[in-house]
C-alpha cells in the first residue's frame, strides 16, 4: 500500500520540476518536500508548506509560487482535488472513488497490511529486558520487555530481519548473595535456624525455590557453600522469566552471557585496543580533577586505575573501565558487547533500557567511536517507571526487600493484552501509571476492550452473515458512504505511522494509532448497519466488504502491539 505522505511528496516535486521546465519557476535545487496530515482534517487530507519555503529560491509570492505548483501537479489514481490556502499552504484531497477502492487493497494485504521495505535487505538487532536472574521479572522490567518486542514488531514492519536478544550477568555480587539467600532458605526448608545475609533476597519466591531444592536433593546439601546454591536458583528463575515473557508473547532469539566476554578476552581486548588509540590512561584520579581531589587521593595512597578518555570525545568528565583494585567497572563489559554487537554485522541495533542506565549508554557509545565504529548505528530507548494502582491508591514493591509485584500477578489479574497495552500506550520517556481497576473494565473506558471490541463486532457481522447465507462476493464499492470513506483515510494512515515509529523509535506511537482508529470506527457502526430492512441488499453488500476490510486493519494494528485479535469477547 502507498504511504500518501511520500506520493504527494513526489507529486509535488515533479511539479515543481514541470514549472522550471516551462519557465513558470526558476531553476533552483529543490529542497525536500514535506507533506502531513493537516491538524484540522476538515481542510484537507494533506497539505503541504513547500511554496513557503520557496520564496527566497523563486522570488514569488509563496501564494504565487503554490498555485504555479497545482497548475503542474501530475495526475495520479490518489489524486484529487488541489487548492491554495493561506499564505501558501497547498492542500490536497484524496479521490473519494480511489479512497473506496482501497478496501479491496486492504483485504488483499491482509496480516501483511501496510507492510514496507525501509529495512528490506537489512538486520536489526533489540536488546531488551536483559534482567540478571535474581527474582521473578518484576513489571517495572515489563515495560522493557513490551517495548523492545514492539519496536521489534516496527522493524519486521518495515522490512528490517530482526534478532531479539537478551543480555545478562549469572556472575558478581549480586549472585552471590542470590546464593547465600537460597542457601538460607534451603537450611531453614530443613528446620535450621539459617538468618538471611544481610545484603541478601528476602523475597518469599526463595523459598519456593528452597522447596523445590529440597524435593530434588534433600538434605545432601547441608553442608555445600553457595555457588551450586546460586547456579539452582539462576536455572529455576531463568524458566520463570522465559515463562512470563511467552505469556506475554515476548520471545529472545539469543541470550548473550556476560560472562562469555571474560571468556574469550574480550573485555580485555577492548580496554587494550583503547589504550592503543590513546584513549586510556592510568591515574589515580582522572586528568580534570580538581586539586583538592587529587590532594586527597594523595593523602589516602590511591593507587592507578584504568581511566577510558571520554572527554576527548565530548563527555563531561573521563570514566574509570578498571578500578585500582584490577576489578572492571561494569562500563568496560558493555564497551566490549557491544563490540560484539557491531562485528555481528547489523545494520542496526536497538537497546531498551530502564531510566538509570541514561549515562551509562552514551558512555558506551563513546567507546565505540574511540574504536572507530559508527555509534549511530545504536539507538537508545530509555524507558521510565511503572506506578501500579488499586482504588486510586499506589502499590510499591522492591525487589531486594522481596515485596516485588511480579508480572505474573498482573497477568493473572487483567490479561496479557492490558499489560501489554497500558505498558505501550505512554511514551517511553514518561512514567506510566498503571490503573488496574481500569484495566479489567468491561467498558469502553478502557482502551484494550474499546480496541479489541473493534474487531469483535467486524467478526460479529461475519457470523450473522454466514448464519444468512449473505456474502459479500461482487461488491459494488461506489455505494459506500462518507462514514466509511472516513474510516479509510484513518487506516491508511498505518504506514506514515509505521514510518514516524521508526524514525522516532516511539512503538507508542503504534498504540495512539490504534485507539484513534477504534474512536473512529464504533460511533460510524452504530449508524452504518449491514443487516437492516432499509438497508438494500447492493448496499449492504458493499458495507459487509467494507466491514472484512476494518476487520484486518484491526487484526493488523492489535498484531503490531502484541495483542490478540478476539472475535468474540
Amino acid at each position: 500500500m502507498k504511504v500518501l505522505t511520500h506520493e504527494y511528496a513526489r507529486l509535488v516535486h515533479e511539479a515543481i520540476e514541470h514549472a522550471q521546465a516551462a519557465g513558470d519557476l526558476p531553476l533552483f535545487e529543490i529542497p525536500e518536500v514535506r507533506v502531513q496530515p493537516p491538524n484540522n482534517p476538515g481542510f484537507a487530507d494533506y497539505a503541504t508548506p513547500v511554496a513557503m519555503q520557496l520564496g527566497r529560491l523563486a522570488r514569488k509570492p509563496p501564494a504565487e509560487i503554490a498555485a504555479i505548483i497545482v497548475r503542474h501537479l501530475p495526475d495520479a489514481p490518489f489524486a484529487g482535488a488541489a487548492e491554495v490556502a493561506g499564505p501558501g499552504f497547498i492542500n490536497f484531497r484524496l479521490s473519494d472513488d480511489w479512497l473506496k477502492q482501497q478496501v479491496e487493497t486492504i483485504i488483499a494485504e491482509g496480516d501483511d497490511l501496510c507492510a514496507l521495505q525501509i529495512g528490506a535487505g537489512k538486520r536489526a538487532q533489540v536488546e531488551f529486558v536483559s534482567a540478571n536472574p535474581t527474582g521473578p521479572l518484576h513489571i517495572g522490567r515489563t515495560r522493557g520487555a513490551v517495548i523492545g518486542d514492539s519496536i521489534a514488531r516496527v522493524l519486521e514492519a518495515v522490512g528490517y530481519r530482526v534478532e531479539r536478544e537478551y543480555y545478562f550477568n549469572n556472575a558478581g555480587r549480586q549472585m552471590e548473595m542470590l546464593g547465600r539467600s537460597l542457601r538460607a532458605r534451603y537450611l531453614q526448608a530443613l528446620g535450621q535456624d539459617a538468618p538471611l545475609p544481610e545484603e541478601g533476597y528476602a523475597g518469599e519466591y526463595l523459598a519456593e525455590v528452597a522447596a523445590r531444592l529440597v524435593a530434588e536433593v534433600g538434605d545432601a546439601w547441608r553442608e555445600a557453600d553457595w555457588p551450586p546454591f546460586k547456579e539452582f536458583a539462576e536455572k529455576v528463575i531463568f524458566e520463570w522469566i522465559r515463562a512470563s515473557l511467552l505469556r506475554l508473547g515476548v520471545r529472545h532469539d539469543v541470550f548473550f552471557n556476560e560472562n562469555s566476554l571474560y571468556e574469550d578476552g574480550s573485555v580485555w581486548r577492548t580496554l587494550e585496543a583503547l589504550r592503543q588509540r590513546g584513549y586510556i590512561y592510568d591515574a589515580p584520579v582522572w586528568e580534570g580533577a580538581s586539586e583538592a581531589e587529587r590532594a586527597q587521593a594523595a593523602a589516602s595512597g590511591a593507587a592507578n586505575a584504568a581511566w577510558f578518555r571520554s572527554t576527548a570525545l565530548g563527555d563531561e568528565k573521563d570514566r574509570v573501565l578498571v578500578k585500582a583494585s584490577g576489578e572492571p567497572t561494569y562500563t568496560l563489559p558493555d564497551i566490549a558487547y557491544h563490540v560484539n554487537k557491531m562485528e555481528r554485522g547489523f545494520d542496526l541495533l536497538v537497546n531498551v533500557l530502564g531510566a538509570d542506565h541514561g549515562t551509562q549508554y552514551k558512555v558506551v557509545q563513546r567507546g565505540l567511536q574511540a574504536l572507530g565504529y559508527d555509534p549511530s548505528r545504536l539507538h537508545v530507548i530509555i524507558h521510565q517507571m511503572v506506578r501500579i494502582y488499586r482504588g486510586g491508591a499506589l502499590i510499591k514493591g522492591s525487589t531486594r526487600a522481596g515485596d516485588v509485584i511480579p508480572v505474573d500477578a498482573v497477568i493473572d489479574e487483567v490479561g496479557a493484552d492490558s499489560v501489554r497495552y497500558f505498558l505501550l500506550a505512554r511514551s517511553a520517556n514518561t512514567d506510566v501509571e498503571f490503573d488496574l481497576d481500569l484495566a479489567v473494565a468491561q467498558n469502553n473506558e478502557n482502551p484494550v476492550y474499546y480496541i479489541q471490541n473493534a474487531h469483535v463486532r467486524c467478526a460479529g457481522i461475519f457470523r450473522m452473515a454466514e448464519q444468512r447465507g449473505f456474502s459479500d462476493a461482487g461488491a459494488d464499492l461506489s455505494l459506500l458512504g462518507e462514514p466509511e470513506t472516513t474510516f479509510l483515510r484513518q487506516a491508511l494512515r498505518l504506514g506514515e505511522t509505521l514510518i514516524y515509529a521508526l524514525e522516532e523509535m516511539a512503538p507508542h506511537q503504534i498504540a495512539f494509532f490504534a485507539l484513534e482508529t477504534a474512536r473512529l470506527f464504533h460511533p460510524m457502526y452504530d449508524n452504518v448497519r449491514v443487516f437492516h430492512s432499509e438497508v438494500p441488499e447492493d448496499v449492504a453488500r458493499a458495507r459487509l466488504r467494507f466491514y472484512r476490510a476494518a476487520k484486518v486493519v484491526f487484526k493488523r494494528l492489535l498484531t503490531l502491539m502484541g495483542m490478540s485479535a478476539p472475535d468474540v469477547m
